[in-house]
């Protein structure tokens, strides 16, 4: 028989554990009875009782498991591990709080039995803010441009990945894996599938401008050399029109121009641009040298507290 791992990342989802374990074992023992199947929640040192729930929940199903983290180690790693830690012929990655549809696991599993080694859930709609919906596809439009690796534009990590697939990305040991741009990279056979994503069922998003201007720091300064490239050949540009002005000044002063005094006007704006280029591109060096510097101290992905109903194992 066939086992289905579901790893669902949690980080303060007190309301939401509850439900979605229900929702999902439904799902396996109702329409996909045919298969063996493990639930893994990997919380990330929730504070709000969701880690007390989850031992509730542990205590009256054996195959629902769960790890905690002893501290919160981001929105990437915590979920890449949890997809690590999983034992089954294909592994389902889900959020907690049903934005990612349950009734889209069935789908997933039937084109995984037609040959497909990873299915991704598409978002072509959403009920979340439009503006911030705009934001998003501008970024991932961004991203593709900008990379090497055919970037897939509105996919969360969403899907079913094969077995195959997690033994590779256990393999990799990287210490801040970005797991969208793995995918596109390592081009295994895909199905990708549109889904509309709902809105949050209860409690509060995690994510603020920092989480997502992390997020597209980490995709940027990983899959792109575009900025690199930019800030190379501005370089060149703004250092010949600088030498430029510089020598035009000087003829104009040795000339003894009486009107000079007048014409400091485009000098100090030229300083102020070539100041805000030489700023911008600094700060984005230094996200490339973050990056470099994580990698270089590798730290673990994460470091767990506890295991729940990993005995059998």
């Amino acid at each position: 028989m066939k086992k289905i791992s579901i790893m669902i990342p949690c980080y303060n989802e007190v309301e939401n554990v509850g439900p979605m374990s229900e929702a999902v074992v439904k799902i396996m023992t109702e329409e996909l009875s045919q298969y063996d199947f493990e639930l893994l929640f990997i919380d990330n040192c929730s504070q709000d009782g969701t880690r007390d729930k989850l031992e509730e929940i542990c205590a009256s199903n054996r195959k629902i498991k769960a790890i905690f983290n002893v501290t919160n180690f981001g929105q990437f790693n915590s979920p890449f591990y949890g997809m690590c830690q999983t034992t089954g012929d294909c592994t389902i990655s889900m959020c907690c709080d049903f934005q990612d549809p349950v009734e889209m696991i069935p789908k997933f599993v039937k084109e995984w039995e037609n040959g497909y080694r990873i299915v991704s859930g598409i978002k072509t709609s959403s009920r979340e803010n439009g503006f911030i919906y705009f934001l998003r596809t501008v970024y991932y439009k961004m991203i593709k441009n900008m990379s090497s690796v055919k970037m897939i534009e509105h996919f969360t990590g969403f899907g079913l990945y094969d077995k195959s697939f997690i033994t590779l990305i256990s393999q990799l040991d990287d210490p801040i894996p970005f797991l969208r741009g793995i995918v596109a990279e390592y081009g295994f056979k895909r199905k990708d599938i549109a889904y509309e994503q709902a809105q949050r069922r209860a409690g509060k998003t995690s994510n603020n401008f920092y989480s997502l201007y992390d997020a597209a720091m980490l995709s940027i300064t990983s899959y792109t050399k575009v900025g690199l490239r930019l800030a190379t050949l501005l370089g060149f540009i703004s250092s010949g029109i600088s030498l430029v002005i510089a020598l035009i000044y000087l003829i104009l002063k040795l000339t003894h121009w009486d009107q000079f005094g007048a014409g400091y006007a485009p000098m100090v704006i030229g300083v102020f641009i070539l100041g805000s280029l030489q700023l911008f591109f600094i700060g984005l060096l230094g996200e490339y040298i973050l990056n470099i510097n994580t990698r270089v101290m590798h730290r673990p992905l994460v470091v767990e507290e506890k295991r729940i109903n990993f005995d059998e194992d």
